[in-house]
């Protein structure tokens, strides 16, 4: 039997990076403290993309968290309702 990781490696895939910075500054949201900290565990290219759109601070550093700045907060709690909120059962 051929192991998933081997078969994903094997396709390759146009990735839409908007669309994986979207779900990246989604997640954010889901990991905000502090009013307007987030968790920094995704994927850098991400994070510098974000911070290049001016959502977020320069990601890098020491810190183990980044700040999404008043934008980066609106968009990051609209993106997380669209992609991951339910309808309201009727």
């Amino acid at each position: 039997m051929t192991s998933p990781a081997l078969v994903a490696s094997a396709v390759t895939m146009d990735i839409d990076e908007d669309k994986v910075d979207e779900a990246v500054l989604a997640l954010l949201w889901l990991t905000l403290h502090d009013e307007c900290r987030a968790w920094k565990g995704f994927d850098w290219d991400a994070l510098d993309r974000l911070h290049q759109k001016g959502l977020i601070l320069d990601p890098v550093g020491k810190a183990k968290s980044v700040v999404l700045t008043d934008e980066g907060l609106r968009r990051s709690e609209a993106l997380f309702a669209e992609l991951f909120g339910r309808e309201p059962k009727k």
